[in-house]
């Protein structure tokens, strides 16, 4: 399998906040925000593996910054890591100005999906090969997240935890 570049799996939407999406101070609910992001998450999960794609974990959403009632909302997902059989999905969320275009950052989330066939097995999907900055940094913090969700699953030892032992290393 060919290792793939981060920038293969770009996936981006682009939402305006209609009223029946909103609560009663008019700001975007919180469910369809995870719903846009699960949906743009699959897109790029799906891009990187060309394979059924599934959300195994949803490991972090901040809220940062209340979306209202006809905001403009981009969603970007991209890859930032592949494991064996899943991979890490980053989406950020920004906000565009009306009046002058220029976005700024919302929210954020952190995603795993699953390669799976058709009998709900999981498949091998390709490496991924980070080559900015960003990616590089997103590709190397993506491991110190998996072995601490796999710590709080209880799959991993925290003594084999090589990545997050190194942080504490004195």
């Amino acid at each position: 399998m060919n290792p793939k570049s981060a920038r293969e799996s770009i996936a981006v939407t682009t939402k305006v906040v209609l009223p029946h999406e909103t609560n009663t101070l008019g700001k975007l609910f919180g469910g369809a925000l995870l719903a846009w992001m699960d949906e743009i998450a699959a897109v790029s999960a799906h891009r990187h593996c060309k394979q059924v794609a599934v959300t195994a974990s949803v490991n972090n959403v901040s809220f940062n910054n209340p979306i209202e009632l006809g905001d403009i909302v981009t969603l970007e997902a991209k890859v930032s890591r592949a494991f064996r059989t899943s991979m890490e999905v980053i989406i950020d969320v920004s906000i565009e100005d009306r009046v002058t275009g220029i976005r700024r950052q919302s929210n954020q989330a952190i995603y795993t999906f699953v390669a799976i066939n058709k009998e709900g097995k999981t498949l091998e999907i390709p490496e991924l090969i980070p080559e900015t900055d960003e990616e590089k940094r997103r590709f190397d913090s993506a491991l110190r997240r998996r072995q601490l969700s796999l710590i709080l699953a209880g799959k991993m030892k925290p003594s084999e935890a090589t990545e997050l032992k190194s942080l504490f290393d004195v």
